[in-house]
């Protein structure tokens, strides 16, 4: 089950590596506006605002998780082929809500097939999830090689082999019996959710994705515009994964050592120090391998942090439902409205512009999460 269960995770990141770096290149070539590219980017978080509650719920209703996912797979390739008929801006639109919903569906609900799969090994769960990554980053290498020696047109034909790979892998994994999930007692999760400590955590993870924004969706049209190739660009995006895996094995540590609150100021602090980095450094290269290597900052440590608070505040009952507003408010609203903003600044002024804009943001944040971020509480039951 190790390597059956490793493989999607492969795929699945993999086509992630393939699409975020260089999907804005592409769009820039098809002769898109930057506020269009913007648009259309953020549509990869937009689904992620319902996608997540969607699948969850006909996950929990059905037991057919494993069922689900091979849809998601299937139906989103089939909708991701709109691109090739190059529909123009509101046909890709679109092509691009259509094939995120159902890609999105598919990582929510393979995240509770592999820790059901995993069983009493749920330690286990770290090394399987590693293969993500590891497609990730062969997939951004990958991709921008082969890129500096063909059209940036012709992404769509790169990305073919692994919606296959990603088809595939869904149908190695086992299909379910149907089990279904118990229904949890009556809790005050409005009591959660209107908590102060808990508005503080989804107001600072909704700032820090819109200050994402920018990255998400400029970082690689900012890089070539400064003279980089495919293969620097995905190099530098690869870099960011790998400091990521590296907080997440010391993570651990920090913790002994310092407090949430601590942990979370210093790593937004970083955060907005990274974007003014990469705002007006961007021709030195160890600048941005420093500003790169700061991910494991922007990302690791806070989304770490972030998996505390839901286990902490909203406990096993409302654990999905807490995930779930997670993923939407943040990754989903956030991260939308940050690619759209940001669109905005790099059209009307320049990308430096909507870095500085994410910069902004991180600040607002940290002034939020000191006055309002408190530790959370020992998981419920």
């Amino acid at each position: 089950m190790y390597w059956r269960l490793s493989n999607l995770y492969f795929w699945f990141f993999a086509l992630l590596g393939g699409l975020l770096p260089y999907w804005s290149l592409y769009l820039e070539g098809q002769g898109f506006s930057y506020l269009q590219i913007a648009t259309l980017m953020a549509t990869i978080q937009l689904t992620k605002i319902v996608a997540p509650n969607v699948w969850g719920w006909l996950g929990d209703r059905t037991g057919q998780r494993v069922k689900l996912v091979r849809y998601g797979a299937i139906i989103g390739s089939l909708f991701f082929a709109g691109v090739f008929m190059e529909p123009g801006f509101y046909g890709l639109l679109l092509v691009m809500l259509a094939f995120t919903f159902f890609w999105n569906a598919i990582l929510p609900l393979y995240e509770v097939i592999t820790l059901r799969a995993l069983g009493s090994a749920k330690e286990k769960y770290g090394k399987v999830r590693l293969w993500g990554s590891v497609g990730f980053i062969g997939a951004v290498a990958l991709v921008g090689a082969i890129l500096d020696f063909v059209p940036v047109s012709t992404l769509p034909w790169l990305l073919l082999p692994v919606f296959a790979g990603i088809a595939v892998s869904a149908f190695l994994v086992p299909a379910e019996q149907g089990e279904r999930k118990p229904p949890a007692p009556k809790g005050s999760l409005k009591a959660i959710i209107t908590h102060p400590a808990v508005i503080t955590f989804f107001l600072m993870n909704f700032l820090l994705q819109v200050s994402h924004g920018a990255y998400y969706t400029f970082f690689s049209i900012h890089l070539e515009q400064h003279g980089y190739g495919k293969l620097s660009i995905g190099l530098l995006w690869s870099l960011g994964v790998l400091a990521e895996i590296g907080l997440f094995l010391v993570m651990h540590q920090l913790t002994r050592h310092f407090t949430v609150r601590q942990i979370v100021i210093a790593a937004l602090a970083l955060t907005m120090l990274r974007w003014g980095l990469i705002a007006e450094l961007t021709d030195l290269v160890w600048v941005l391998i420093f500003a790169q290597l700061l991910h494991a900052a922007s990302y690791g440590a806070l989304h770490a942090v972030s998996v505390q608070y839901i286990q902490g505040f909203f406990g096993k009952h409302h654990h999905g439902q807490g995930q779930a507003l997670y993923s939407g408010l943040t990754f989903g609203a956030g991260g939308a409205i940050g690619a759209w903003l940001s669109g905005f600044l790099v059209e009307g002024f320049s990308t430096s512009a909507a870095f500085w804009g994410g910069a902004a943001a991180m600040a607002v944040a940290i002034v939020i999460t000191w006055r309002g971020l408190r530790p959370p509480p020992v998981e419920q039951e």
